[in-house]
């Protein structure tokens, strides 16, 4: 399901300073909270970061 998965998300990068993964957006406190708590939740924030699925699609 789109939207769920961070690790196909765009905003999902390595941080040096961590040395982690890290969402480089900035959720509210409500959105943060059903993350967490729901494993359906919708990120409003998802951006496939697959740049070859439109040439996938376009096949």
């Amino acid at each position: 399901m789109a939207g769920t998965n961070c690790e196909e998300c765009a905003y999902f990068t390595w941080d040096e300073d961590y040395e982690c993964y890290i969402c480089e957006q900035d959720l509210d406190e409500d959105d943060l909270g059903r993350f967490i708590e729901n494993k359906m939740f919708q990120c409003p924030f998802f951006r496939n970061g697959d740049e070859y699925a439109v040439v996938r699609r376009q096949m």
